[in-house]
């Protein structure tokens, strides 16, 4: 194939893509396989010097909905270059040193000054247009082609970050920026959709450009803005003047926004935005890096397509797309059966995935993907966690069927449905739940017993016929010293470990019952309530939710679970082989006059100084109350490395977040 051809292929492909993305907002592809797809035509032109008229690196945006109001940009909207790595921004940089050096060669009366740069995120929704004449937003518009939008008025006055008026009076503006929809939003949307999203991207695009406002009432978006690209009656010195007119004018401004006077703080900043990505509540995929000073910029000026001042710097990509290619079915400690999918091998975020997580029935259905097998799916990663599969990436039913189980994979007893869940109600015989239940039991957030895995608790099951956490209690040497890979020494360290793991007390005891939708907090504040046992065994589901961060179905969990004959005989027999499950001895002495006395705190991410529990109990003798959940009553957000959807939901409620360790350490110490 010569390249002429490749080209034509090439430029058909991606202005298909072009109209699924940008006309329909139903994208057929990945943006990670789209930028990869261009920058091959971009190097084929590079390499050939031919560039087609229809060849997508020849325009800025795409063609326009029938239904729309044209509407004529005041001053063209610019698409920008584009940064892959690190060495390409170094080069971007270095033409415009180059080019500044040229101009005050040329200009050595008024030379302009050293470069300095401002370093924003590069928002993944819908780009905005506003136009604000003697203070009153008059029109909005998309993109469009960069010359001509589509009048979205109507659709934006229901975003209420978009102020409807300003108080800049003087003349004529247009203010650019991004609609967005916050991923929590997008969650709580989905959770009560009967069509749910695929992505925030496609939520926010979906709604401003739908023709019914209410319904892009109902996403709940918002915007940042960035830009002012056409005034009247004002003028700036720099990116920095820009940014504080539109703050002062009401416009919602994202707090990443920075300021560096050399390029090497520059590349040091993008790294603690990727790293730091994950923790957003909503999507990014990349920077933008300007130069700040407006001299520079008009010196610079533009080529065909972008502002020679300013670039893109693209992050690896968090979403793509592959072959959904089979389900399975694991069972877990409660008995819950979930599917596991088994994708097409595929490069995500610097990892090649190969399982998604579907969640469960309910999610399968919602998403359309009960006839996916075969097809092509939409996947996500973030914080590091299992990719989900958000959805088909075209609509028709046309894969293989997901086969729901009518009977458990693991011991063929009946399952039952649960909400949205299906359920294994053989607690006694299903492997897999009792492996699980006895090395969760284990762990070391619970009775830590030393040395324990999840082989061991296998082969314990299989070859001794341990079948609960009690039964641990009855194992004696001589059973232990002849199984496979049990010498003496191992026997006498598994032994010695299960001794001293009956001196826990009561709060890890409860924790290592596995109590389902209770965690460490909750199992933690139950113990130092009640100091009893047999007090947490027979509260009533009333007196839980009287206690703070337990609403109904964490009280019902709690007074079901401890109603069932199967738990109540096994914490007897472990008592009388000798499991303490002791409260504490004491009250903790608890400063009442710092500044998390009273409080409620919630620890999200990893700390890099302290553990989360040694900041919890350091929190709590502060007269802190640390919780689990983020809520209403929610005081302040601790959040480490990598958190996740609790700052996504503090952000959410405004509640106050300190994400600097040495500033948590700092108050901690006074």
């Amino acid at each position: 194939m010569d390249v002429m051809q490749t080209m034509e292929e090439l430029v058909a492909e991606l202005n298909q893509h072009n109209y699924q993305y940008y006309t329909l907002d139903a994208p057929q592809i990945s943006d990670k396989e789209y930028d990869a797809l261009y920058d091959k035509l971009v190097a084929l032109e590079a390499e050939s010097g031919i560039v087609l008229p229809n060849s997508p690196t020849q325009r800025v945006g795409g063609e326009l909905l029938k239904g729309f109001t044209p509407h004529r940009h005041l001053s063209p909207l610019w698409s920008l270059d584009k940064a892959q790595n690190i060495e390409q921004l170094r080069t971007w940089n270095a033409r415009v040193l180059k080019l500044v050096a040229d101009y005050n060669t040329k200009n050595p009366e008024h030379p302009l000054p050293v470069p300095c740069y401002a370093v924003e995120l590069k928002f993944d929704g819908l780009t905005l247009n506003l136009t604000y004449r003697d203070g009153e937003l008059v029109q909005a518009a998309t993109r469009g082609n960069g010359v001509t939008g589509e009048g979205i008025l109507a659709q934006v006055k229901t975003i209420k970050s978009v102020p409807l008026t300003i108080p800049f009076k003087e003349g004529v503006i247009e203010v650019q920026g991004e609609g967005i929809m916050n991923l929590s939003v997008l969650a709580d949307y989905n959770s009560r959709a009967a069509e749910p999203l695929k992505n925030a991207r496609n939520g926010a695009a979906g709604a401003l450009r739908n023709l019914n406002p209410k319904t892009t009432a109902s996403r709940r978006l918002n915007a940042f803005f960035y830009n002012v690209g056409y005034a009247e009656g004002v003028q700036f010195a720099d990116h920095r003047e820009m940014m504080d007119f539109l703050r002062k004018n009401r416009f919602k401004v994202n707090p990443y926004l920075t300021y560096f006077e050399t390029f090497d703080d520059v590349t040091e900043q993008l790294a603690e935005i990727e790293e730091s990505r994950a923790g957003l509540d909503y999507l990014i995929d990349g920077a933008v890096i300007k130069v700040t000073d407006f001299r520079i910029r008009e010196a610079l000026g533009y080529t065909d397509k972008f502002p020679r001042w300013a670039v893109a710097y693209k992050f690896e990509a968090e979403e793509t797309t592959t072959i959904l290619e089979s389900v399975s079915w694991n069972v877990g400690r409660t008995g819950k059966v979930t599917p596991l999918a088994r994708v097409e091998a595929v490069e995500l975020a610097g990892v090649t995935v190969q399982n998604c997580t579907l969640n469960n029935v309910g999610d399968i259905e919602r998403k359309n993907l009960k006839h996916a097998l075969g097809t092509r799916v939409f996947i996500r990663r973030s914080n590091d966690v299992i990719p989900e599969i958000l959805g088909k990436v075209t609509e028709e039913s046309d894969g293989g069927e997901i086969i729901f189980p009518e009977s458990c994979p693991a011991c063929g007893f009946p399952l039952e449905m649960r909400g949205a869940h299906l359920f294994c109600n053989n607690k006694l015989n299903c492997r897999p739940q009792i492996i699980s239940r006895i090395t969760h039991f284990a762990s070391r957030d619970a009775m830590d017993i030393e040395t324990f895995s999840d082989k061991t608790a296998g082969q314990l099951h299989d070859e001794l016929n341990v079948h609960e956490p009690a039964d641990l209690y009855e194992l004696t040497f001589e059973q232990l010293v002849k199984l496979e890979r049990f010498g003496e020494r191992k026997a006498e360290n598994l032994l010695k470990a299960l001794e001293d793991s009956k001196g826990r007390d009561l709060a890890s005891f409860l924790y290592a019952l596995g109590i389902p939708n209770t965690g460490k907090a909750t199992t933690r504040m139950l113990a130092e309530h009640y100091h009893d046992l047999q007090a947490v065994m027979k509260a009533t589901a009333e007196e839980l939710t009287e206690l703070p961060d337990i609403g109904g179905i964490v009280a019902e969990s709690i007074v079901g679970f401890f109603a069932d004959p199967f738990v109540v005989t096994s914490i007897q027999r472990m008592l009388e082989l000798g499991v303490e499950a002791k409260a504490p001895e004491a009250p903790r002495v608890v400063n009442t006059d710092s500044f998390f006395s009273g409080k409620t705190v919630v620890l999200t991410g990893s700390l890099t100084k302290l553990t989360r529990e040694e900041a919890a109990e350091r929190l709590e003798a502060l007269g802190a109350k640390v919780s689990g959940s983020v809520s209403k009553k929610t005081d302040i957000v601790i959040a480490g490395e990598k958190a996740g959807s609790k700052l996504a939901k503090a952000q959410q409620l405004g509640i106050q977040v300190i994400d600097d360790e040495e500033e948590l350490i700092r108050l901690l110490e006074s």
